[in-house]
């Protein structure tokens, strides 16, 4: 268990963020362009040929990188790999990205770079509602799932995940170009996701004002949407702020109908998320609370 590098990767992310130098993520965009360009062909075996070709170049990379930090101090060592590590984490990225729909001149415009949904002609409810679920589900791909496997496997387990759940994002969709071309991305992160986003929704149940109300929808309504894994962690915050998500969405020009998650008891509105990103500070402590915890108890 790596509980001193996890530790001060996540530390290292709420205190300074994104760097100003090319993101990680963007370096693994770039190669699933690059590749696409060439070799597309909406046919499993390419899709399938992306995956590996990724995977096995960011292991490459990254067992690199501990290499030559092996070389280094002890101490210089652990942060070096700490700050490279916590590019891969997006707690306060996130937070502050959805927390800006609360103040923007134009949330359509901040929303439509988060979500992949389209924004420009959905009402107030809609962008909040929008939020909601991408902070609930994004707190499990951006934060708990990538710190998961930091913790697991060091760098080279935050670097793996962060390639694969990168390439579901681009083309791991059901759409007429990426159907069977993205399809392996898409069961990958599948199974990637499948016990962090269930410790996300645990986590959000723990910390909801309605823990009742979070619970039973978590149990009721955490299995309704079409991914396997999404609808854990949205489930129990809908339950947690006693309101109803999912629901009819528009992605790329065309409805498509979704399950309700949880129970209209209050509206979908700026207050709702409020309250949802809120529970930031307490995450935040949890999470480092364990982590230090990992290390003085090793």
């Amino acid at each position: 268990m790596f509980f001193e590098l996890a530790a001060l990767a996540y530390l290292f992310d709420l205190l300074f963020g994104e760097f100003p130098w090319k993101h990680p993520v963007a370096l693994m965009g770039d190669f699933i362009i690059g590749f696409e360009r060439r070799f597309y062909c909406d046919r499993i075996l390419p899709g399938a040929l992306l995956v590996l070709s990724l995977i096995t170049l960011t292991l490459l990379a990254s067992f690199s990188i501990v290499a030559l930090c092996a070389v280094l101090p002890d101490l210089l060592s652990l942060m070096v790999l700490a700050l490279i590590a916590s590019t891969g984490l997006a707690m306060r990225m996130l937070h502050d990205s959805v927390a800006a729909l609360l103040t923007s001149s134009q949330p359509r415009l901040a929303l439509s770079y988060l979500v992949s949904r389209d924004t420009k002609d959905m009402s107030e409810t809609d962008i909040y509602k929008a939020g909601l679920e991408t902070w609930a589900e994004n707190l499990s791909d951006g934060v708990i799932a990538p710190l998961f496997y930091l913790l697991l496997f060091g760098l080279p387990g935050i670097a793996l995940y962060k390639a694969i759940n990168t390439m579901d994002s681009m083309i791991g969709y059901k759409t007429e170009r990426y159907f069977y071309f993205g399809k392996y991305a898409a069961r990958v992160d599948d199974v990637a996701n499948f016990i962090p986003a269930r410790l996300t929704a645990l986590l959000i149940v723990l910390l909801a004002d309605d823990k009742r109300h979070a619970w039973q929808c978590l149990w009721q309504d955490g299995n309704k949407l079409e991914s396997p894994n999404a609808g854990y962690p949205i489930a129990a915050m809908a339950g947690g702020l006693g309101i109803a998500l999912g629901g009819a969405a528009s992605y790329h020009g065309q409805i498509k109908a979704k399950p309700t998650l949880g129970f209209p008891i209050n509206p979908v509105d700026k207050i709702a998320l409020t309250r949802a990103l809120q529970m930031k500070n307490s995450i935040n402590l949890g999470v480092l609370s364990l982590l230090i915890a990992g290390v003085l108890l090793r």
